[in-house]
Parts: structure tokens; C-alpha cells; sequence
């Protein structure tokens, strides 16, 4: 009987002290609700299916930042279990510049895509990934990278991605228009990457076993940031679920990268024989004076198709959604190319599909720029990012954050904010990345437009990720008018990157530019009789006298 009424006091003892612990914990954070021991989890299983404007909505009622539990235990709530969010310039500058080095990837980042990734640019810190970093650096510097990606992407367009679409139109057949980017960006970086095309965005649309490999290595790899670390360890260890998937892709993509290396390494033996020097991203690596293993050289490309598949073909089926939506918008970019066009190819409309454009022809597409960065802004393909901090900390706006914790800085949120792009920050207008004659294309600041990361780790691909899709976006505009199947529904895919979830099916219709090719041209002659005669200025054609030009005589 004692016993039974000291276990109860002590029972009672313990509830109080935490329900008094919570209570205080609870009150000194702000954002979602927390709710005892599970935290904030409740909250963010019921938004799911709304996740990233969930956490906007959350970041727009606390100014910019807040703080939450994912698990409201003592000893663990403030450290591992503490989340600070934000989406303020100053605050996202301060993480990914000013204090750098206090807010790495982290153990946990590591440890869910070692197996993947190993310690390649984009799962490393420090000294590792430093090293990397020059390296690459150094490459993507270089004209001929440039130049290489404009052949993988020119031969891909012209060779399989119009002609899909083009036997879409014909048979009058949907199409998912994201499974055909993800298809064609896969090809691209893997012929960057490693100078190996895997051709899955052949005719017919074939499987590959590299890029299924691939594709379930990184649904395993991502799937381990939903589960606690201890429950995936165990799946890990007793061969469980999407583990097991994870183990045998990896052994799939293992024997074929080795094959490839093993092949380029003969190559480039033979190189000064046969003439035939590769360009790839591989290729340069293996021909510097360093000695890379095998194993280290693997990692360097699935590095680099991780960073440039996704992204891209994401990014551009947005794109394509977007400017379905905004016919005006649509209007704008053709009207760019046909004029582009008309200087560099001539009034001869089939010289204007039978080759994808040039690079000095894509380089003048201003506005089409605009609107992919007015996409990125708003749907940016890397939605949210987490850091590990190092050591106790305080934000620019004052927020505290000790040593342990991580921060996670919402990309979508900073573009959706009215403080950071005013009151028209949910409207889809490109114009506000033009100068005010419409003729340059400005660049906002880099920590309020995220979308390419910022700091020493932004996006060292970002000019060949405009390279390419501006030229998709221009060859599939050129050619073809697209509307969404009737009845299918756009959302988002809970990920890491901002997928569709149910892809874009699209039906291709004929694209017809007359209208707009004789605007153009009237407008021009306009301007070219202006130009010389002035508004109101007068001819004399020798004949009938006066011929007015800008207005009556």
C-alpha cells in the first residue's frame, strides 16, 4: 500500500514537472502549435498534402521567423529536437555567408545519403567539400563546358524531345510533360557529367536500369528524412522496406559507373591516337595531375546528376504551367524569338524549327529569362533547406539558436513574402526582373531570391541551368501550343524537390506565329519611318506628291 502511494506521488511528480516544463517551452516559441511530447508533428502530419505554404503561412503570422519542436522531451527538446525557420533576407545572408562555417550540412544530411552520395560536393563539409568545390569551380569557369552543354542540349531537343511531342500532336495523345523533362535533363547531365547518354528520352520512351537505379536510390535516400534516424538504421540493419531497394540500386549504379570509368580510363590512353578528347565533367577530372580513386570519381558525377536533373526539368515544368496560365506572358516570349529569329534566320519559318537555337540566339532571350526566374521565385525546385548548427548563435532579427539545433531557411516562403517583393508578390510577372525600358535583365539580391542557393555553396551550374532551359522553353514554344488535359489536377509532391505529384499532362496543339510575325514586322517598319522621318515628318515618293507617314497633311 505504501509502495503504491509513493509510486503515485512519484508518478504525479513527474506529469507536473513536465506538464510545467512544457508550459514554459511552449510559450517561449512561436509558430505551430506544440502539443506535449509529439511536439510539433501533429501539426505537420494534417498539412502534408500543403507543407511548404503551411510552413509560409506559419513564417508570414511570426514576421519571418520562428522556432519549433519536432519532439517536446526535455534534454532533447532544445538541442536535436529544436527547429528554427526563416525566410528573412538578413537572417538566410547571415547562414549562408556571414557565419558559414557555423552552419554546415551536418551529421544528419550525411549520414541519410552517404551510401548515395559518399562525401561528393554535395553531401561534404569543410576541407572536403572545399576542395571540391575549386576543383569544379574551375571547370564551370570554362567556355568549353558551356559550350559542350549547348551540343548535349541541342542534340537532345532535336533529336528526341521534338520529335515526342511532335507524334504527341500527330496521334492527338496527352503527354506528361515532367516525365519527358525529367527524361531529357537525366540525359543531358549524364552526357556532362560522364559523356554517357542513357537515352531515356529515346523514342518510345524506354526504361533504363542506370536511371531506375538512380531514381530509387534517391526516393530510398530521401525517405530516411522522414523517419526518425534510429527507425531507418533498424530497417537498414534487418533489411527492411525501401533499405533493401536502396542496397540493390546501389550495386546497379555501382557496376555501371565502374564500367564507365574503366572504359573512359582506356580512352583517354588512347586519346592522342584516335583525336577523340572528351569534354565531360569525368573526363576533366580524371586528366588532372591528382590520382582520384574510382570510388571518389563515381561520386563526383552522381553528385552532379543529383544537383542538375531535378532542378531543372522541375523548374520547367512549372515554367510551362505558369505560362498556360498566363497567355500574356506566353504572348511576350514569342514575340521575343520571332524577333531574335527574324534577325539571325530570316522570314523562312522552317529555318527556324529544324535547329534548336544557338547559343548568341538563347543569350538574347531576355524576357523568357525573366519569366523562368519569376517561376523559380515563386516555385522554386528545392523548396526548403536545413542547417546544422555548430555553436550558439543569434540572428540578425535577435532569434537564438544554440549549439545542435538546426535551422531550415524556406526558399518558397522568402518568395512569397510581401515585405521582401511587395504587394503583388503572389502574381506571376516577369517584368519585375526588367529594367524599366524592358531591355536588361536585373538580378535581385541573392539571399532574397534563393533559388540557386547563396554564398560560398550557390549553385555553380546556374548559367548552364538557364542555358538549357531557355533552350528547351524556346523550342517547345516555337513549335507547339500546349493546354492541360481537362480535369488534371496540379499539386505538389511532398519532397525534397518540388515535383508535381501527378505530373503535367498536356495536349500538344500546332503552334502558329503568322499573327505574330506580321505585328512584328509592321511594328518595325514603323519605327524604321519614324526613325527617318521623324513622327511627323513627310516624304516625297515622286509620284503622288506627299505621302504622310505620321499623321495627316
Amino acid at each position: 500500500m505504501y509502495m503504491d502511494m509513493a509510486t503515485a506521488f512519484l508518478l504525479f511528480t513527474a506529469v507536473t514537472a513536465y506538464l510545467l516544463w512544457f508550459t514554459f517551452i511552449s510559450r517561449t516559441l512561436k509558430g505551430p502549435r506544440v502539443w506535449p511530447v509529439l511536439g510539433s508533428l501533429p501539426g505537420l502530419i494534417e498539412n502534408c498534402d500543403r507543407l511548404h505554404d503551411w510552413i509560409c503561412d506559419n513564417l508570414r503570422g511570426c514576421g519571418g521567423t520562428y522556432q519549433t519542436c519536432t519532439c517536446a522531451i526535455p534534454f532533447l527538446a532544445k538541442k536535436q529536437g529544436l527547429v528554427t525557420v526563416t525566410c528573412d533576407p538578413k537572417n538566410i545572408e547571415h547562414i549562408l555567408k556571414h557565419r558559414f562555417d557555423n552552419y554546415p550540412k551536418g551529421p544528419t544530411w550525411q549520414a541519410v545519403f552517404h551510401e548515395l552520395l559518399g562525401e561528393g560536393i554535395f553531401n561534404s563539409d569543410g576541407d572536403t567539400w572545399l576542395f571540391q568545390r575549386k576543383t569544379a569551380a574551375l571547370e564551370f569557369t570554362t567556355r568549353t563546358l558551356r559550350q559542350a552543354m549547348s551540343r548535349w542540349v541541342s542534340r537532345a531537343i532535336k533529336l528526341r524531345f521534338c520529335p515526342v511531342l511532335e507524334s504527341a500532336r500527330i496521334k492527338a495523345e496527352p503527354v506528361d510533360l515532367q516525365d519527358l523533362l525529367l527524361r531529357l535533363t537525366f540525359d543531358n547531365i549524364c552526357g556532362l557529367a560522364f559523356g554517357k547518354d542513357p537515352q531515356t528520352c529515346a523514342s518510345g520512351l524506354p526504361d533504363n536500369g542506370f536511371a531506375s537505379a538512380f531514381d530509387r536510390a534517391t526516393e530510398a535516400s530521401l525517405q530516411r528524412f522522414i523517419l526518425p534516424e534510429i527507425i531507418w538504421k533498424v530497417k537498414k540493419w534487418l533489411r527492411l522496406g525501401m533499405e533493401v531497394s536502396l542496397s540493390r540500386s546501389l550495386v546497379h549504379i555501382d557496376e555501371y559507373l565502374s564500367d564507365v570509368i574503366n572504359t573512359r580510363k582506356l580512352e583517354l590512353m588512347n586519346q592522342q591516337k584516335d583525336g577523340n578528347p572528351h569534354d565531360d565533367l569525368l573526363s576533366r577530372f580524371m586528366k588532372k595531375k591528382e590520382s582520384y580513386s574510382d570510388t571518389f570519381l563515381q561520386h563526383v558525377a552522381l553528385n552532379f546528376i543529383l544537383a542538375g536533373r531535378d532542378t531543372s526539368s522541375v523548374a520547367l515544368s512549372w515554367f510551362f504551367w505558369l505560362v498556360i496560365q498566363n497567355p500574356q506572358v506566353e504572348d511576350k516570349i514569342l514575340r521575343e524569338l520571332c524577333t531574335v529569329l527574324l534577325e539571325t534566320r530570316g522570314d523562312d519559318r522552317s529555318k527556324w524549327v529544324d535547329e534548336p537555337l544557338v547559343f548568341e540566339e538563347v543569350d538574347r532571350l531576355i524576357y523568357l529569362k525573366a519569366a523562368l526566374s519569376e517561376t523559380l521565385r515563386l516555385y522554386p525546385s528545392v523548396p526548403e533547406d536545413s542547417k546544422h548548427v555548430v555553436a550558439d548563435d543569434v540572428l540578425p532579427d535577435g532569434t537564438f539558436v544554440p549549439a545542435g539545433s538546426s535551422v531550415t531557411y524556406s526558399i518558397y516562403a522568402t518568395g512569397r513574402m510581401k515585405s521582401t517583393w511587395g504587394e503583388d508578390c503572389l502574381e506571376f510577372r516577369p517584368e519585375r526582373w526588367l529594367s524599366s525600358d524592358g531591355k536588361k535583365f536585373i538580378m535581385h539580391d541573392s539571399y532574397k531570391f534563393v533559388a540557386f542557393n547563396a554564398g560560398p555553396r550557390i549553385c555553380l551550374g546556374k548559367d548552364l541551368a538557364y542555358l538549357q532551359m531557355k533552350s528547351v522553353a524556346a523550342a517547345v514554344l516555337l513549335r507547339h501550343r500546349l493546354t492541360v488535359v481537362p480535369g488534371h489536377k496540379v499539386e505538389q509532391k511532398m519532397s525534397l524537390t518540388l515535383f508535381m505529384k501527378y505530373g503535367l499532362k498536356v495536349n500538344v496543339n500546332r503552334r502558329e506565329l503568322e499573327e505574330i510575325v506580321a505585328s512584328i514586322k509592321k511594328r518595325e517598319k514603323k519605327k524604321e519611318e519614324e526613325e527617318l522621318y521623324g513622327n511627323e515628318g513627310i516624304k516625297w515618293n515622286g509620284i503622288s506628291g506627299v505621302e504622310t507617314v505620321g499623321g495627316v497633311v
